[in-house]
């Protein structure tokens, strides 16, 4: 498995657990699947309750930062319900730059996530 597959499946794993306390209905399209879709778009997590979606969740990874992941998080901010970016720490500003430049800066929430491994 490629290190960028692999870090996006253990973040949207993590971010499932967080929000599983939230939200009661969560499905989830691990990268290559399609199994769960809303309004004919296939995001990386769905989040309801009690049968409504109420949020759909995005997790980035450095490599799948560009112009064309913005043109998707444009496509998914505009299907009526929160979008969520889960990114890494470090791409914040880059990722704030393309909301902006894209118009989106008000539709989507970030969150952020990075990897630390700490040696004695």
């Amino acid at each position: 498995m490629e290190y960028g597959n692999l870090i996006h499946e253990i973040i949207l794993e993590q971010v499932r657990r967080k929000l599983s306390r939230d939200y009661k209905e969560i499905s989830v399209n691990k990268p290559g699947e399609k199994k769960s879709e809303y309004k004919g778009h296939y995001p990386d997590m769905i989040l309801g309750n009690h049968g409504m979606v109420l949020a759909i969740l995005e997790v980035e990874t450095v490599e799948s930062i560009s112009e064309i992941s913005a043109d998707n998080w444009k496509t998914l901010s505009e299907l009526g319900v929160k979008l969520i970016l889960m990114i890494p720490k470090e791409t914040k500003v880059k990722v704030t730059d393309l909301l902006w430049a894209n118009a989106m800066m008000g539709k989507v929430s970030i969150g952020t996530y990075e990897i630390a491994v700490t040696m004695p």
